[in-house]
């Protein structure tokens, strides 16, 4: 094959990986602060961090509900957070560590600053639901 071929089929392999590479939730793109540093880490499969089951997820978005309706106002992205959480937790961070993380992650447009104690129950709630 010539020059231009091989090009060509580089072009195409780079835009198919591009496309179907798995993102990460949207953190980033918005440019909130879980999106910097260790707070926004991505969870990797095979890490220990459960996926809630069905039910686990539904009492989990109730406790954040009830923190502040605005931390599930993306139920996907409020999961994917107190995955993240429970990463910390399970990996054995301090709870110096964790909660100011788990501020970090939750602090956004719907919910633009927590407090210390919503921190504490929003890692209780993690807790409590799945991540034991």
């Amino acid at each position: 094959m010539d020059r231009k071929t091989w090009i060509i089929i580089g072009i195409a392999v780079l835009a198919l990986v591009w496309v179907t590479s798995p993102g990460d939730d949207d953190d980033a793109a918005a440019g909130t602060p879980a999106a910097k540093g260790s707070a926004g880490a991505s969870v990797k499969p095979g890490s220990g961090v459960p996926t809630p089951t069905a039910q686990q997820r539904t009492a989990l978005l109730r406790a954040l509900k009830a923190v502040d309706a605005g931390l599930v106002a993306k139920e996907d992205r409020a999961v994917s957070r107190a995955r993240k959480v429970c990463n910390d937790i399970k990996h054995g961070k301090s709870k110096k560590a964790v909660q100011p993380n788990t501020k970090a992650r939750f602090e956004g447009s719907a919910v633009p600053k927590l407090t210390d104690e919503q921190a504490a129950a929003i890692v209780a709630a993690v807790k409590k639901s799945f991540c034991p």
